[in-house]
């Protein structure tokens, strides 16, 4: 499978996340990246319970503490570390995971 290049690391902030649309595959690949200090996640851009985009507006996937992962749809909260929806209509479902790397300060996805 082919590396991705999607950033830098640096290019966010501690909390932060950063959606992507890879057009080098057919149908083309939405998904998205989350930063929580130490730790980068990334995940399809897709709701478990309606297949909706996630996000807010462009770039905006996390709840306004940044505590949680948050449905712009319905507001279903999902850990930012697992993908686990914990509050909404599709608790217990889990975002699909997107494979990353990060090497050199940069962040791959593995698709």
């Amino acid at each position: 499978m082919p590396l991705i290049k999607l950033c830098k690391i640096n290019e966010l902030t501690e909390v932060d996340s950063r959606g992507f649309v890879i057009s080098e595959f057919s149908p083309e690949r939405n998904i998205f990246i989350v930063r929580n200090y130490d730790v980068v996640v990334a995940y399809e851009n897709s709701c478990p319970h309606n297949f909706a985009p996630l996000d807010w507006a462009p770039d905006v996937f996390l709840s306004d503490d940044k505590e949680f992962i948050q449905c712009a749809s319905h507001g279903a909260l999902f850990e930012i570390d697992n993908g686990q929806c914990i509050y909404g209509p599709c608790i217990g479902q889990s975002l699909t995971t997107v494979n990353i790397s990060i090497d050199d300060g940069v962040i791959y996805a593995d698709l």
